[in-house]
């Protein structure tokens, strides 16, 4: 198999979203972020993924800024081991 048939479609950043990376685990539904725009963020996740999604420390995760607290942001999506290799050889992320 080549390299370009492994290739998924994954969920991309819609236009108030962008990538960060887990830097640690504050409790509480809450985590750091080390984000795209090379700023750090307080990361709450939502009770929508709180038990069907596990975040851990080092995840590669889509998330929304708040537009009223900039060093918030809701953390919107959590990408697998696989996914989050195929981000980083695209370019994505570093």
């Amino acid at each position: 198999m080549t390299e370009e048939t492994q290739r998924k479609n994954l969920r991309m950043p819609g236009e108030d979203e962008m990538f960060a990376v887990v830097t640690e685990m504050l409790g509480g539904r809450r985590v750091r972020l080390r984000c795209n725009d090379g700023k750090e963020r307080m990361g709450r996740i939502p009770g929508r993924m709180r038990f069907r999604t596990w975040v851990n420390k080092d995840d590669v995760v889509l998330i929304e800024p708040w537009s009223f607290q900039d060093e918030k942001a809701d953390v919107e999506w959590r990408y697998d081991g696989q996914d989050a290799a195929q981000l980083r050889r695209e370019g994505h992320i570093e």
